[in-house]
């Protein structure tokens, strides 16, 4: 099913329709050719003509096999999928009178979260007057953010959005482990020689 999805996302050969076209490749200059010549040369290679810039002006081919040409496409995209790095963000909600064991309990969460490399998003939810404390709920989060200011950075301060007043916090890259060098084995003789004495 995905192979059908690629490969109607390219023409080639006679499908092409535009009279001339610039040809690309590793072992190839690029220049510009009548459609004609293009398809000759894509022939004498054994290779179909495969259009992989249609917008371009003229459009950009490459003489390639067409199923290598999608292996290639499909190896392509692999790659760059598995170089992204998948972000969760983890809520953590407070109200605006959480008390301290509440608070230590949900700090504790946090910081499993930020060690695991996901995302906090914490916030204190206002129910009905409970409004009137919103100095109390900016205080609260930034006590915090404060509390653990050592493996995460805020990515934004706390703002009011309705009934919510939101903080962004996001995992500190960790530092790298020093290396601790070994000495070399000549000098642990040496040394052991002077120790001798």
């Amino acid at each position: 099913m995905k192979n059908e999805k690629l490969k109607d996302q390219h023409r080639i050969n006679e499908q092409i329709r535009s009279k001339e076209v610039r040809i690309v490749g590793d072992d190839m200059e690029s220049s510009v050719y009548p459609i004609a010549q293009a398809l000759k040369m894509a022939e004498e290679r054994d290779a179909d003509l495969v259009e992989i810039s249609p917008n371009a002006n003229p459009p950009v081919c490459r003489i390639i096999e067409y199923s290598k040409f999608l292996y290639q496409l499909k190896k392509r995209q692999k790659e760059q999928k598995a170089k992204q790095v998948k972000v969760n963000v983890k809520e953590i909600r407070f109200g605006p009178q959480t008390d301290e064991h509440d608070y230590n309990f949900k700090l504790k969460h946090a910081k499993g979260f930020l060690e695991d490399g996901d995302k906090v998003k914490a916030y204190v939810f206002f129910k009905g007057r409970s409004i009137l404390f919103k100095e109390q709920g900016e205080v609260l989060l930034l006590r915090f953010a404060n509390d653990l200011e050592e493996i995460a950075k805020v990515e934004q301060m706390p703002i009011l959005e309705g009934k919510k007043m939101i903080i962004f916090l996001a995992p500190k890259k960790p530092a790298s482990p020093k290396k601790v060098v070994a000495p070399s084995k000549p000098a642990k003789e040496k040394e052991e020689k002077k120790q001798a004495e």
